[in-house]
């Protein structure tokens, strides 16, 4: 008699269990769809720079302004000959305003006095072009001019990619596709399936070199290298059917 109860409290128990299961699942998927799933989802693309920018200074030290200045004069048009030379225009290049200082004699205390010891003239000139692999041989041939007595301080090169807008419209829906096939993997245990767009927050770009991994919660905009990897990042919340 005993035994026959036992085991209709076990078979009661477990019935009572399996319907636990059950609705605790239920609860969770009707929780899960009316919360919806959010997800990131990134996409990037790599781009080659069709434009560049290369700027530097001739620069002459000499005991006076006057001295200075006239040895700038001097040596420009060599300088200039020399970009032109390289297949430069004279739209391709901008003289800047001329800028100098003076540096001040030191005292036996090794303190500066007020007794000039020399004024520097800087010339600033601006290189432009399409040509991206051009401004990149000048930028590093140009130091050249110091073995015939010439100083020259140069910048990096700058390059840019005119098409980033339209890149950058296209690596956001990339990456909001990208994040809804992620929620579907994520679902796929649950048999349910993404639905609508419930919000969208999109990240900021991080415009790197290639073979960057650096990543700035302010977005990085690399002008550095003529190759460059273009990356959008969209945070989305989908409905769950």
């Amino acid at each position: 008699m005993f035994d026959k109860v036992e085991k209709y409290q076990l078979v009661l128990m477990s019935v009572i269990l399996a319907l636990g299961i059950v609705w605790a699942a239920k609860s969770a998927t009707a929780n899960l769809r009316t919360e919806g799933i959010s997800v990131t989802g990134s996409a990037y693309e790599i781009v080659q720079s069709d434009s560049a920018r290369f700027e530097f200074n001739l620069t002459a030290r000499q005991p006076n302004r006057v001295a200075a200045y006239n040895l700038v004069q001097k040596q420009l048009p060599e300088v200039l000959d020399y970009l032109k030379n390289k297949g430069f225009t004279d739209n391709d290049i901008e003289l800047k305003t001329t800028n100098g200082y003076n540096t001040y004699k030191y005292n036996a205390n090794g303190m500066t006095t007020n007794e000039i010891a020399s004024h520097t003239i800087n010339q600033p000139i601006v290189v432009t072009s399409n040509d991206v692999n051009k401004i990149k041989d000048i930028s590093i041939d140009i130091q050249n001019f110091i073995s015939k007595g010439i100083e020259i301080n140069a910048m990096e090169p700058q390059f840019f990619y005119s098409k980033l807008s339209d890149v950058k419209v296209k690596l956001l829906q990339d990456a909001t596709t990208d994040a809804q096939q992620r929620a579907d993997a994520m679902l796929q245990a649950t048999h349910n399936k993404t639905g609508n767009i419930q919000s969208v927050r999109m990240g900021v770009f991080q415009i790197t070199p290639v073979d960057s991994t650096n990543v700035s919660d302010m977005g990085i905009s690399d002008t550095s290298t003529i190759e460059k990897k273009v990356t959008a990042v969209a945070n989305v919340t989908f409905k769950i059917k």
